[in-house]
């Protein structure tokens, strides 16, 4: 070849060569839509035309043509991975015709189609965008930090509309206002350019055109207009709507956010920053508009809107000189064309206003129809010439100024404009865009013109206060194309000679060889003879089309034979020379889809292949020193050096991984100035036969047999040096071989040459090797590499002449750095030019000697190199914040630990990274240890880096941790946890980062299993109770299978009547039939305590409809179990008896499903039953799904489809439900909803609607949830008013009066809840005293509000004159006032509600209303209820307590004066109030004396119930007491299944006859299910809005039957799910993943009736409530001890409840769990203390087991501590092995384990005097002086038995092991070697080693120290102490260096 030989010198090979095709190619080919095409020839052919260039390929389903390659584009990106981790592999967007593929492959081009997506139209345009969502717009409001939400989407651009598909699958389909030319994704969201024709006249003076620029930030926002600010190109600085034409996006970069524009008139380039608008700049720009509106605009706005109309639909839109900015914000509510209304309906504002009901896709995004209207109509065939005359179409009404302002969200700022050139050609618009950044860090921003053959680079830069860009100059350089290659920052140039060059920045880095492809050459197609013309190489399209065009010219452009767009280019010379030349064979004519460090050329002939650009360097070490000489170099200098080392390193044939580094040495030193030829060790550095140019070849030599100097080679190569120092050496006791040295090295010194590139930097460059050094000896796994690092350090150490360095290295490596070295000599005068830069320091920083130091507590700072040596920094750092104790080393950056070393020039990049370090968690941080540990998690340090690190720099962050692990805080993230080996913990805190879309009760809380003897049975809806978890709370009976028998339904029940002689058959069957309609009356009750139970057991499957159980109403009678049923017509049965049941027993099965199931809209629809039966469960399905939070996700329509169905029950439910699901929050759709079916809230003169009286009392229910606690006076006033609402004229509102007016009440009552004497705004309402009247009655007051026109006339049917009805009224008014004046304890109002007491007033009160009053007054006084017999007896009033027969009197007294029956009934009643108000205040406490006292008061009601007085009382108002009390029992009891409770519950559902009615199976069955809530997950809160939702749900008046709602609604029974909260704290065993027993202790807090307690639980238990309690920790000894601090906040403990109360733990070393061992005697510790004689020998290595579960103890314990038959001395070494494990074992330090071993190996292998390195003797002295440091002896006097080594006398017999090694070397001539050191004389080689322990073990200071200290001739030891002072000297090793230095011989040695 005759190519340059500097050119040859310079290639890079390319790696990998693959051909490419786009993946989505081929997949199109077998896409489905490619057979529409066949359909495409029986469709007219006016549609063909429409189908945009489709019909010439109608039916051609062969090889892709040239039109389809035409049409096909993709674009390539590096792989984004969803989780987040660093991932190599391209993902493809294809395109062709309607498809869109995205495909993603990994390296080795397994590629997958990841989504296809089809549209209707063409698809012009796909790309990748991020949106982001401002929180406040996204449903997801659990997001924790992030302000936004970034969602990740594509965009497919058709003609009229754009598509968004996120991947979370999300579809938007945003339609297009205008005809656009390109879209471009942003920082922000979308930049769509709008299409303007070049023809566009320009606009005259008074009109402002259009804008051309707008920007979408979320496919549900509008498209709005962009603004820019600018100076320069637009005159006036001012803010303005981008409206110039000529302007057009060439390139949109999101980091940085810019923008960069080509004017098409000036020829000119434009970067612009693009931001969001400030407010300031929108009024700016809005104001400016509207003064457009003067009347000499009145014309021009007109025939703009005209105009607009006009705008047409086809491919090239067009553009209009009447155009007007004004337009864009004049919209007119008047539609005049007919096109236009069914194109898109106008809107209403309130459809606007909410963004999800906007019909017709978005198309409010230009909110209104005139801003920009399509019309087909007017499109006329020379689309360029439509004007219009200024009134031609305009009607008066376009006049209409109604206008809404678009407002602009994005602006853009002018930064830079390239320079304006005389030689400008017309067509220079920039081809490619791209933005690059050098190898040092500089950033540019390249654009390739095409025209002129030339890529401009412009340097830029962030300023130093990050607002802006700054750009610097521009440079050029030749390409044909150019594409970044961002992996390792270069780009790829391809000259105009075909020749592929890489650049870094613009610096050339060289050519790149590719193999396989020939490489171009000048001279060949010089000698060629000139072709005649020059356009016959133009038949090869020169560039695939579709890459410049934007999609829209495309359309222009469809002639078959692609053109080349600038004739002008044939006619430039280098153009021509490239024809001729590249009709030879294959070339390279076009480079794209550059990604990381890959690139496609596309050849000439239409092939294209993908190669990838080789990286920097591979191995870690040479990476390592790149960076560090990098950082320190002067730009210009580190990318020369760069580039070098780039060419060396990459020639073709390059070395392999091994010799890498051998390369980078040789190719650094020959830059420093070295001759590597001559360098006795550089010379023989082995380069596994590479060819690079830098380095010289061997001389080849002829001789085949080998010579001398072959074994000469072999002896001083590099592997040589490695085998000595090499243990197997050693271990074969092989003499060491030394190579002679050549003679002729030595005679001539070696000089360096001062010339070259890094010359005057070596100083420089060796410091910042050192520090890698350093920094890499923190990395165990880095041993390879310090020892070839050291070979280069002392070479440049001895040339420096540093012998403070030599020294340094030598007692590191002893083996490797021998004495006799080849130095070369610099000059002094040379010197003089070396840099030495200001950091440099004469004493080599070592962080061994600086932890060493600090250890004792004095402190240097440790200069450190960011970015590089961030190990160092880390172990500084927290070494000092742990041991010194000092917390702002971890605070604020610049510590005075370090000091950093840049090379002055580089101020940005430092301080990126700085401030990720600062504390970012709120968690409770209390010790020393604790603040490291969280620190060290933040900046990303984790247990692998931890193991990495040596074992006596990892000590102190150990002990930090060890401290830690023993008592952490419950909060720590789950790193923290993960760091401290606590799995439980951080087990905790990943399950508490789960989003709550995962179904996050966890594996263990939902027992899959279903036990073998239900499948048979029908399903009861109990199966899905987690039977686990209850068999641990309750062990020792089946109590659960009892209640299961006791609640199911779902089975016929058993009719037990006996056939009397003398009843006929027919009777008997009738007796048979009453006696079941009396058990159905049970069965019926069943399901309300069944949804109690079963209360959020389960997790639906969204694609099965949910099992609701039958309601079973048949039965079987025995002794042949013949069938028993109601409907045979033998007797009456009372018509829809089975309705509310049923309801009931939806609202059961809809209460299991958890609130944290996954649920939508379509699946609760999907619910909805077929047959209509079963409308009633459904109805009481949504209730339940209100109940537990689920209702608000179903769709608005589908609520009103079921409310206009009319259906009552239906109606109810979804009432109820919608208002629970909203509870408090106001919510005005939800108001609405509920005011239709309330006639009081509806205006006056609205139509009389007719609603069913219960769905009445139901959504006036629903008032006082959706308003509950907020005082909200309108609601209030009307509530009031509606309490006493009189029966209408007309009969409306008479029957059930009643159920409403307590409805009223009650909602009253919530809507006020608690607020007492403080109602904000209501004091003219009067409200207690209104509320009073209707207790107590009186006169009515005149009725105030609108409503008063209905109430004039009375009722023609009942007679209340003008008094309130009591009866009706008192409940309502008086629980409103209870629950008003809620624990308020407000004295006044409470003796309101006394209970009367004189016989007079007593006869005018109903006993039932005692009840209620009585709970009332004691609700008030919170505070005063006390749990004992005298307080509920306090109660009563004195008449009747003197008067009273007591509850087991046998006989009654008479009395005249005194009706007895009044006085019993008042008695019972006034009783059961207060037992009741005693439930709500003790509810879910399982306060002992509470219970007792209500057991003995239901004791005494049974016993009353069969004494003979009870007819007195009467049974009906007996049994009304029982249930009230077995409520009030069960209340208190909540979820704990209380054996007592649950035989009353039983007894009392036994009784079926008499007087038992539903309501009172009712009772026992809520009281059974509250007993058993959730299982007994779930307790009752005493919050307020409880004790609301329990009074609606006990209401004490039980219905008669199972249809009657008189009284109260039977729906509000299920309310009380409003105050069930999940309390079970369930241990979980972190290890197994099962339930388990834990000890856990409680703290309360103090109150007024108690001090702070403890009280130890075992759990699983459920808490009491969380606001009485101060902490909960687990307790030991067995599990691990966790606190649970409530004083922070009682947030983190909810979490863990609602989440089914798992608290992961983890049992301790040796430990059984209590169900293995309930009493703790056979855990291995209660051994290990029986037979303490041999610790070791009695611990077994089988036992381990039982002490962890950590699989490497096992292996551990089975092959190093197991005895074998012959083993001889290795015994010794097996019982250490055991006595160490179990050490480690049981002081639950497993990880220490290695340091054990490693100390034990390290001080054996001194023993035998085989140091190598003193690595290893290094660390056993920090081990040894951490432990004797000051902080670590301060922490053991804190708590003496607790830390890392403390039990054990290892440490002590380690060190004097090693002391009396070194002793015996000493004595043994060691002294000799040891004088000659310090007096600077060479010592002999055996001697090395043991000489460098010595000096490092005894930190005995360098030759030069001692020199400098002065310290000849001393006479006396005391002198040398002093004089040792400064030096750190320990006294132990002056004792023993004193012999030496005070001269006399006899040793001092003790």
């Amino acid at each position: 070849m005759s190519d340059h030989s500097d050119e040859r010198a310079t290639m890079i090979a390319a790696g990998d060569l693959q051909e490419f095709a786009p993946r989505g190619r081929e997949h199109c080919r077998r896409h489905p839509s490619a057979l529409t095409l066949q359909l495409r020839r029986l469709q007219p052919a006016s549609e063909l035309c429409s189908s945009d260039g489709a019909a010439g390929l109608v039916g051609s389903l062969r090889e892709v043509t040239i039109h389809e390659r035409q049409r096909e584009s993709w674009q390539l990106r590096k792989g984004v991975s969803d989780v987040g981790e660093e991932v190599d592999y391209d993902e493809e967007l294809y395109v062709a015709s309607n498809m869109v593929i995205w495909s993603k492959g990994s390296k080795n081009q397994a590629s997958t189609v990841y989504k296809a997506f089809t549209v209707d139209s063409p698809v012009l345009q796909a790309l990748w965008c991020d949106f982001t969502i401002p929180q406040e717009k996204s449903e997801k409001a659990d997001v924790s930090d992030g302000d936004e939400i970034v969602e990740k989407c594509i965009c497919i651009l058709q003609n009229s509309c754009i598509n968004v598909h996120s991947i979370e699958g999300k579809d938007y389909i945003a339609a297009l206002p205008f005809q656009v030319a390109n879209v471009w994704p942003t920082k922000y969201g979308l930049l769509f350019e709008r299409s303007s024709s070049s023809h566009e006249v320009p606009p005259s003076p008074p009109r402002e055109p259009l804008p051309t620029m707008f920007s979408m930030l979320h496919p549900l926002d509008e498209i709005t207009p962009l603004v820019c600010k600018s100076g320069g190109v637009f005159g006036s600085a001012r803010v303005q709507y981008v409206a110039d034409y000529t302007l057009r996006i060439v390139f949109v970069s999101a980091e940085p956010s810019i923008v960069m524009t080509y004017d098409t008139v000036q020829s000119l380039h434009t970067v612009w920053a693009l931001r969001r608008v400030k407010p300031e700049e929108q009024n700016t720009v809005l104001k400016f508009s509207e003064q457009m509106g003067t009347p000499q605009h009145v014309a021009t706005s007109s025939s703009l809107t005209a105009h607009l109309r006009s705008f047409s639909k086809g491919d090239s839109p067009v553009g209009s000189p009447f155009q007007n900015y004004s337009s864009i914000h004049s919209q007119s509510r008047s539609v005049s064309s007919p096109s236009m209304q069914s194109r898109s309906p106008s809107i209403s504002n309130m459809a606007a206003l909410s963004r999800s009901h906007s019909p017709a896709l978005g198309v409010h995004s230009f909110s209104g129809v005139q801003r920009f209207n399509f019309s087909s109509s007017a499109q006329s065939p020379k689309r360029h010439s439509i004007t219009h005359s200024p009134n031609s179409t305009c009607s008066d009404s376009f006049l209409v100024p109604e206008t809404e302002p678009i407002v602009p969200e994005l602006c853009i700022d002018h930064l830079w404009t390239e320079t304006v050139t005389n030689m400008r050609e017309k067509n220079s618009q920039a081809s490619k865009v791209f933005i690059t950044t050098d190898l040092c860090g500089q950033k540019f921003l390249c654009f390739l013109v095409e025209s002129q053959l030339q890529l401009r680079c412009v340097k830029f830069q962030e300023s130093n206060d990050k607002s802006q860009l700054i750009f610097g100059s521009v440079t050029n350089i030749q390409a044909k194309d150019a594409a970044p290659v961002q992996g390792i920052y270069t780009l790829l140039v391809l000259e105009g000679s075909g020749n592929l060059v890489l650049y870094s920045g613009v610096v050339r880095v060289g050519k790149v060889f590719i193999p396989g492809l020939p490489a171009p050459s000048l001279t060949m197609s010089n000698q060629m003879p000139r072709p005649s013309t020059p356009l016959d190489s133009v038949s090869t399209p020169s560039k695939s089309l579709s890459k410049h065009l934007g999609p829209l010219e495309e359309g222009v452009l469809l002639s078959p034979v692609p053109e080349l767009r600038d004739s002008s280019k044939l006619h430039d010379s280098t153009y021509v020379e490239d024809c001729t030349f590249q009709q030879l064979g294959t070339f390279i004519h076009a480079l794209r889809d550059p990604v990381h460090n890959r690139v496609t050329l596309e050849l000439s002939n239409n092939t294209m292949v993908r190669i990838t650009i080789p990286e920097i360097a591979t191995s870690e070490l040479v990476k390592r020193c790149l960076q560090g000489i990098k950082a320190i170099l002067p730009k210009e200098v580190a990318v020369q050096m760069l580039v070098k080392w780039y060419n060396a390193y990459n020639a073709p044939g390059g070395p392999s991984y091994h010799s890498e580094w051998n390369l980078f040495v040789t190719c650094l030193m020959n830059m420093m100035g070295y001759n590597t030829e001559r360098l006795y060790w550089t010379r023989n550095l082995d380069f596994e036969g590479s060819l690079s140019p830098v380095i010289a070849p061997k001389k080849a030599r002829p001789s085949e047999t080998g010579s001398d100097e072959d074994w000469e080679y072999l002896l001083s190569s590099d592997y040589h040096r490695n085998f000595e120092s090499h243990p197997v050496a050693k271990a074969l006791r092989l003499d060491l071989l030394e190579a002679s040295a050549p003679k002729d090295d030595f005679s001539q010194s070696l000089s360096l040459d001062s010339s070259t590139l890094l010359f005057t930097h070596i100083p420089a460059i060796f410091f910042v090797l050192h520090l890698i050094y350093e920094e890499l000896k923190l990395n165990t796994l880095m041993g390879e590499g310090i020892r070839s690092l050291v070979v280069l350090l002392v070479q440049l150490a001895r040339d420096l002449k540093l012998e403070a360095y030599i020294d340094y290295y030598y007692r590191d490596y002893p083996a490797l750095v021998k004495t006799s070295r080849q130095t070369c000599i610099i000059d002094q005068v040379q010197t003089g030019f070396m840099h030495h830069p200001s950091f440099f320091s004469a004493e080599p920083p070592s962080i061994f000697q600086w932890l060493s130091s600090c250890l004792k507590g004095a402190v240097q700072p440790y200069p450190y190199l960011p970015g590089i040596c961030e190990r160092s920094k880390l172990v500084v750092v927290s070494v000092a914040l742990y041991i010194l104790g000092d917390e702002s080393a971890v605070s604020n950056e610049a510590s005075h630990y370090l000091y950093k070393i840049t090379s002055g020039q580089r101020k940005q990049q430092i301080e990126q990274d700085d401030n990720r370090h600062n504390f970012r968690h709120s968690t409770s941080v209390s010790s020393l240890a604790e603040k490291l540990v969280i620190w060290m998690t933040n900046v990303g340090f984790t247990l692998r880096d931890l193991e990495s690190l040596p074992f006596g720099v990892a000590l102190p962050i150990r002990d930090a941790i060890y401290y830690c692990r023993e008592q952490p805080a419950s909060d720590w993230p789950e790193a923290v946890c993960l760091l401290i080996g606590r799995q439980d913990l951080s087990k905790q805190a990943c399950e508490g980062n789960l989003q709550k879309s995962k179904s996050s009760v966890g594996p263990v809380l939902s027992s899959d299993i279903p036990s073998g003897t239900e499948s048979e049975e029908d399903e009861d809806g109990m199966n899905d109770m987690n039977e686990e978890v209850m068999s641990l709370i309750w062990s020792e009976d089946l109590r659960v299978q009892e209640v299961r028998r006791l609640l199911q339904s779902a089975r016929p029940v058993r009719v037990n009547v006996v056939q009397m002689p003398e009843a006929s058959d027919h009777e008997y069957i009738e007796e048979k039939e009453n006696r079941l309609l009396q058990l159905c009356q049970r069965t019926m009750a069943l399901p309300v305590g069944r949804g109690m139970f079963t209360l959020f057991s389960y997790h639906p499957v969204p694609t099965e409809q949910l099992p609701i159980p039958k309601l079973n109403l048949t039965g079987r009678a025995p002794p042949r179990n013949t069938t028993v049923d109601l409907n045979s017509g033998n007797i009456d049965v009372p018509p829809n008896m089975a309705c509310w049941a049923s309801f009931h027993n939806g609202v059961a099965a809809g209460l299991k499903i958890a609130p944290a199931s996954q649920i939508d809209s379509a699946w609760i629809v999907y619910n909805k039953p077929k047959i209509a039966e079963l409308a009633n469960e459904y109805a009481g399905f949504l209730m339940a799904l209100g109940l537990n939070g689920h209702l608000t996700k179903l769709a608005t329509l589908n609520i009103h489809d079921y409310l206009t169905k009319g259906h009552e029950m239906t109606s109810i439910g979804l009432l109820l439900g919608v208002s629970a699901a909203k509870l408090g929050t106001m919510d005005m759709a939800i108001t609405r909803l509920l005011s239709i079916h309330i006639p009081a809230l509806l205006p006056p003169t609205s139509t009389e609607l007719d609603v069913p009286h219960n769905v009445q009392v139901a959504a006036v229910i629903g008032i006082g949830l959706v308003y509950q606690g907020t005082a909200h006076r309108h609601t209030a006033e009307v509530l009031l008013a509606e309490i006493g609402r009189p029966p209408g004229p007309e009969m409306e509102y008479c029957t059930d009066r009643e159920s409403y007016s307590l409805a009223s009440g009650l909602a009253l009552g919530m809507v006020c809840l608690g607020h007492g004497s403080n109602l904000i705004g209501m004091s003219d309402l009067n409200v207690p005293e209104q509320l009073y009247q209707y207790m107590v009655g009186g006169h009515r007051r005149f009725q105030a509000g609108m409503h008063r026109e209905k109430h004039k006339s009375p009722s023609y049917q009942i007679k209340e004159g003008d008094t309130i009805n009591v009866d009706v009224t008192c409940p309502g008014a008086t629980l409103a006032l209870a629950m008003i004046y809620l624990k308020t304890n407000n004295r006044s109002i409470a003796d309101w509600l006394q209970a009367p007491d004189t016989m007079y007033l007593l006869d005018f009160v109903k006993p039932e209303f005692l009840l209620l009053r009585t709970l009332a007054r004691c609700l008030i006084l919170w505070d005063d209820i006390l749990p004992n017999s005298k307080w509920v007896n306090s109660n009563v009033p004195q008449i009747i307590r003197e008067n009273s027969i007591s509850l087991h009197a046998t006989e009654l007294p008479s009395s005249e004066d005194l009706s007895l029956e009044t006085l019993a009934q008042a008695h019972v009643y006034i009783i059961a109030g207060a037992c009741l108000s005693l439930g709500f205040r003790f509810a879910g406490s399982e306060n002992l004396a509470a219970f007792k006292c209500l057991y003995k008061y239901a004791t005494d009601f049974l016993k009353c119930l069969s004494a003979p007085t009870a007819s007195i009382t009467g049974h009906y108002n007996l049994e009304t007491c029982l249930s009230v009390l077995l409520l009030s029992l069960a209340m208190v009891m909540a979820g704990s299944g209380n054996l007592k409770v649950l035989q009353l519950c039983r007894f009392m559902h036994k009784k079926t006859g008499g007087e038992m009615n539903y309501g009172f199976h009712l009772a026992h069955h809520m009281a059974l299910g509250l007993l058993f809530l959730g299982g007994g997950r779930y307790s009752l809160s005493t919050s307020n809005s409880s004790i609301a939702a329990l009074l609606c749900a006990l209401y004490p008046h039980f219905p008669v039957h199972s249809t009657d709602n008189r009284y109260h609604l039977q729906a509000l029974r299920h309310l009380y799910v409003l105050a069930a909260e999940p309390r079970l704290l369930t241990p979980i065993d972190v290890d197994s993943n099962t339930p388990c027993y834990a000890l856990i202790e409680v703290t309360y807090k103090g109150t007024q009736w108690y001090a702070e307690a403890t009280e130890e639980l075992m759990a699983p238990t459920l808490l009491p409530e969380l606001h009485l309690l101060k902490q909960i920790r687990v307790k030991g000894p067995r599990y691990w001890e966790l606190l649970i601090d409530l004083s922070k906040g009682t947030n983190h403990l909810k979490s863990i409840l609602s989440k089914g109360g798992v608290l992961y733990v983890k049992l301790r070393a040796g430990q059984l769990s209590y169900k293995e061992d309930p009493m703790g005697w056979r855990s291995l510790l209660a051994q290990t203390v029986t037979h303490r004689n041999s610790e070791a020998r009695a611990f077994k290595p089988e036992a381990i087991s039982a002490f962890t579960s950590d699989p490497a103890l096992f292996s551990f314990a089975d092959y190093f501590c197991k005895p074998t038959v012959n083993m001889g001395q290795k015994q010794e070494i097996l019982d250490l092995f055991s006595s160490i494990l179990y050490e480690c074992v049981t002081q639950e330090n497993p990880e220490m384990l290695p340091t054990y071993i490693a100390i034990d190996q390290a001080v054996r292998r001194l023993e035998r005097r085989e140091m190598s390195e003193t690595f290893e003797l290094w660390q056993i002295k920090l081990v040894l002086e951490f432990f004797s440091s000051r902080s670590h002896q301060e922490r053991m006097s804190r708590n003496p038995n607790r830390g890392l080594f403390m039990n054990s006398e290892f440490l002590p017999v380690m060190k004097c092991t090693i002391d009396n090694t070194l002793d015996q070397w000493l004595q043994a001539g060691g002294d000799v070697s040891l004088h000659s050191y310090l007096s600077g004389q060479p010592t002999e080689e055996s001697q090395l080693s043991m000489l460098a322990c010595f000096l490092i073990y005894h930190s005995v200071p360098t030759p030069g120290q001692l020199a400098a200290g002065g310290l000849e001739g001393n006479t006396n030891f005391s002198e040398l102490l002093l004089k040792f002072k400064q030096l750190n000297m320990p006294v132990r090793a002056l004792l023993r260096l004193a012999p030496l230095l005070l001269r006399n011989p006899q040793s001092m040695v003790l």
